[in-house]
């Protein structure tokens, strides 16, 4: 891929970028020479991160403290965007709970929705608009293995992720026209802080969120979808391919094993 700059803009926004894939998506991204607005809710994390990366690679790194489930998160952020001209969106912010769906909490439910899918169209809509103008730009979503297929005691998450793939699929045949990259990432089970979170343990193979990345940027501009590691192809493959309520007692059965087990 060329300079990213040249080809994107000086400028990409990272949702969730105190952690995990997004904090990774800041250190590549920085090294590569692209001035950062990161948005996450933890301010010293944030701050830290901003200022390391600042020091360490001669950007710039605004940090933006934001909870992107308000429903005013974007009148607190368009001061912060509306004079930089951001060429490349990173919509990795969200987050997923474990349990059974009647027994669990209706309000933490709802605020995943308003993350994982709500805030992603709302930002991504007002992103765009500039890339259109200038005939150039990228947005990158992250989707889930998960979201491909049912996934009992994680129902309301994985339906959450397949809103992202599809939502990002069908950006890609719109936006193509003005130049602008549409990407969805469908990692497997990454070392992040999200397995602690939702409430079950970790699977035997993890990702580290530096590969995820890596892959991710490698194939930018030139697919529609990349699903991140061999055995997660092999997930998606046989989900398609054997009926679905084998493959949901099967996962089913996995993730309860998973949770008992955390």
């Amino acid at each position: 891929m060329k300079d990213l700059r040249q080809k994107y803009g000086d400028w990409a926004l990272i949702t969730g970028a105190s952690a995990g894939i997004g904090y990774a998506f800041a250190g590549y991204l920085a090294k590569k020479g692209m001035n950062l607005i990161l948005v996450a809710r933890r301010r010293e994390r944030l701050f830290s991160l901003s200022a390391d990366l600042e020091n360490k690679y001669n950007i710039q790194a605004v940090p933006v403290v934001l909870d992107l489930t308000a429903d005013n998160f974007l009148d607190e952020l368009k001061p912060v965007t509306e004079n930089r001209e951001i060429g490349l969106l990173i919509n990795n912010a969200g987050y997923g709970s474990a349990g059974r769906f009647a027994e669990g909490d209706l309000d933490r439910y709802t605020d995943m929705i308003r993350l994982n899918c709500l805030a992603p169209v709302r930002l991504t809509h007002y992103i765009v608009q500039g890339m259109i103008q200038r005939r150039k730009g990228a947005v990158i979503f992250l989707g889930s293995v998960t979201g491909h297929y049912g996934s009992p005691f994680f129902s309301t998450y994985s339906a959450s992720k397949a809103f992202n793939i599809q939502f990002g699929q069908s950006l890609w045949y719109e936006l193509n026209k003005f130049n602008i990259d549409v990407l969805v990432v469908s990692p497997g089970s990454t070392e992040t802080e999200f397995h602690d979170l939702a409430g079950f343990s970790r699977a035997l193979i993890v990702l580290s969120p530096e590969k995820v990345v890596r892959k991710t940027m490698r194939v930018l501009g030139r697919r529609i979808e990349i699903i991140i590691g061999p055995e997660n192809k092999l997930l998606v493959f046989f989900s398609r391919l054997f009926p679905g309520k084998l493959i949901l007692r099967i996962k089913g059965f996995a993730v309860k094993y998973m949770i008992r087990n955390k």
